[in-house]
């Protein structure tokens, strides 16, 4: 009988690899207990760790268990707004423990964010926009939003049916009938969209016209919701709701 030896490099990979002798049900249980940045870094370490962090119910998992743990999450914007800092408390109860990330950004850009959406961040400076893990720094650009309007809304949210998110951004228009001739300051309630762009964040990201019946003017800070392909986000228009189908 002819024995096989290993090499060496076999030999450094199982030294170097702590999930290759242990079960499938138990490196779950670890990586559930580990913080968001840690589960990044282990993504590179194995195929047999990157297999089980990019699994779907693994995700699923471990998103479920995070979001019943509310957390805060403040963004400072260093000099020249060359650097933004994000801190992330890892407890409610205990706010003073936290993780800090830097994302280097591009110069004299300065990113409005929305609310988190399941770990989440999407950020805008007019038509540039990113969306990013706060709790590992890690960002993707997405196309520029095709528009020459100045003014642009967006909102942020997860379609749960189909497992993607998707970003809406509105261009701003003023009401023809309200427009300020003296200079003075337009009221608010005067604003309305125009345009509505969608984009859907995967392998093929484009953005999409869709058609709105009734101008309405959507409230800042206000985090989309998806429910049977339509999106659902706070506005006013005659005092009715308005839901765009996406």
């Amino acid at each position: 009988m002819k024995r096989v030896k290993r090499s060496k490099n076999q030999d450094e990979r199982i030294v170097n690899d702590p999930f290759t002798n242990l079960a499938n049900d138990m490196i779950i249980e670890i990586l559930m207990k580990l913080r968001p940045r840690s589960i990044a870094r282990l993504h590179f370490a194995s195929k047999e760790s990157s297999s089980i962090i990019l699994d779907k119910k693994f995700i699923q998992w471990y998103m479920t268990r995070s979001l019943t743990q509310p957390r805060y999450l403040i963004s400072l914007h260093g000099g020249g707004y060359m650097q933004m800092q994000l801190f992330q408390s890892l407890s409610q109860d205990h706010p003073y423990n936290h993780n800090m990330v830097s994302y280097e950004m591009e110069p004299d850009v300065l990113y409005e964010f929305t609310p988190p959406v399941r770990g989440l961040i999407c950020g805008r400076d007019f038509t540039k926009m990113i969306v990013g893990n706060p709790c590992t720094g890690q960002f993707v650009s997405l196309p520029r939003v095709k528009t020459r309007r100045q003014d642009i809304l967006s909102v942020f949210g997860y379609d749960p049916v189909n497992d993607v998110y998707k970003v809406l951004c509105m261009t701003v228009v003023l009401k023809r009938s309200h427009m300020s001739r003296n200079g003075n300051a337009v009221p608010w309630e005067d604003i309305v969209s125009e345009e509505h762009q969608v984009i859907t964040l995967g392998a093929k990201e484009k953005w999409r016209m869709i058609e709105c019946e009734y101008p309405h003017r959507h409230n800042s800070g206000c985090k989309g919701i998806y429910k049977d392909g339509f999106m659902y986000y706070l506005a006013t228009y005659q005092k009715k709701k308005i839901s765009n189908e996406l």
